[in-house]
């Protein structure tokens, strides 16, 4: 692990030589947002404002400044999260997060339980598409990840990502109510 990592940090100004510049400001506005705070790290930055305005409990539905102002360009889309932080606070943050993760638990147990291969490979699969979903999009907002645009599921504005994830939660809804009808054989 050792060896890996010296030479994975050697290799870092190689790989950093052939980035665009765009790719390059992008590396460093999310190693330092405050940078280049009016610039390109002003999502981040805004994002992180109003989640901290939102409090214990929020602001009240429609009742963030930030949102409400504007300050946060694509709120309704990659930006979600951080409109539910102001306006819900850290109790409505928490319990989305929470029902998601209570999701993708039950995605798990419904994989496990599949008597198909292929059932429980694509019930895995959703499942590890939410998780990384959530996980990419709730860190963004809170400037722990780059910004990439990744919706989140379910909650984000966007006709595409609600019926794709539609989709896929009703198709692995109808494998898991299949599961007895199943044969016993591995395909």
């Amino acid at each position: 692990f050792i060896g890996a990592g010296v030479i994975g940090a050697a290799a870092l100004p190689v790989i950093y030589s052939f980035l665009h510049e765009y790719q390059k400001k992008r590396v460093l506005i999310f190693l330092n947002p405050e940078a280049d705070a009016l610039g390109a790290g002003y999502h981040i930055t805004q994002s992180k404002i109003a989640i901290g305005s939102g409090g214990w409990s929020g602001k009240g539905f429609l009742n963030g400044s930030h949102t409400k102002g504007n300050f946060i360009p694509e709120q309704t889309t990659d930006f979600i999260f951080c409109t539910i932080g102001e306006e819900g606070g850290w109790l409505l943050s928490s319990g989305t997060i929470l029902l998601f993760v209570l999701l993708i638990l039950r995605l798990y147990h419904m994989a496990n339980r599949a008597k198909k291969k292929y059932k429980r490979v694509f019930i895995f699969s959703l499942a590890s598409i939410l998780f990384f979903h959530l996980t990419i999009n709730v860190g963004m907002t809170i400037g722990i990840m780059p910004v990439i645009g990744i919706p989140l599921p379910f909650i984000s504005y966007g006709g595409s990502s609600i019926l794709s994830f539609t989709v896929f939660m009703f198709t692995a809804l109808k494998m898991d109510a299949s599961r007895d009808e199943d044969l016993t054989s591995e395909y």
